[in-house]
C-alpha cells in the first residue's frame, strides 16, 4: 500500500496525507505574494534539519557517557547543540529526502494559492 509512514509505524494513505496537508495550508497565514524559490528551499531544508535532529536525539537518548571523558550538565547541553548541527549538516548534504517533498509541497500549495487570486 502506498502512503506516508507515521512515527508510530502506521501507514497513512496518500489521500489522508493530502487532506491533512490541505488543512494545514488553510490554517497558514496568507502570503502577500509568491515565495522566492530560494526561500522555499531554505524553509524545506530547515524543516528537514529539525526532523533529522529529532530522530538523532532519540537515538542518542539511550547512550551513557564515559565518566573519564565527560558527563555532567554541560554535556547534556552541548549534546543537544551537537545533534542540532548533525541535523543541519545532514540536511544540507541531501538529507533523507524529506526536504525535497516539503519543497514540492510548498511550491504546489503556492501555485494553488496563486491560481485562486
Amino acid at each position: 500500500m502506498n502512503g506516508i509512514v507515521t512515527s508510530a509505524g502506521a501507514t497513512l494513505p496518500n489521500a489522508a496525507f493530502e487532506s491533512v496537508t490541505q488543512t494545514l495550508a488553510n490554517r497558514a497565514s496568507p502570503l502577500e505574494g509568491p515565495i522566492a524559490p530560494s526561500a522555499a528551499r531554505k524553509a524545506a531544508e530547515s524543516f528537514e534539519a529539525f526532523f533529522i535532529s529529532q530522530m538523532l536525539a532519540d537515538m542518542f537518548a539511550g547512550l551513557e557517557t564515559d565518566p573519564l571523558f565527560g558527563g555532567g550538565p554541560g554535556e547534556t547541553i552541548f549534546r543537544s547543540l551537537m545533534i542540532d548541527e548533525y541535523g543541519k549538516s545532514l540536511a544540507s548534504t541531501g538529507g533523507v529526502g524529506i526536504g525535497d517533498s516539503v519543497l514540492g509541497e510548498i511550491l504546489r500549495l503556492q501555485e494553488i494559492d496563486t491560481n485562486e487570486r
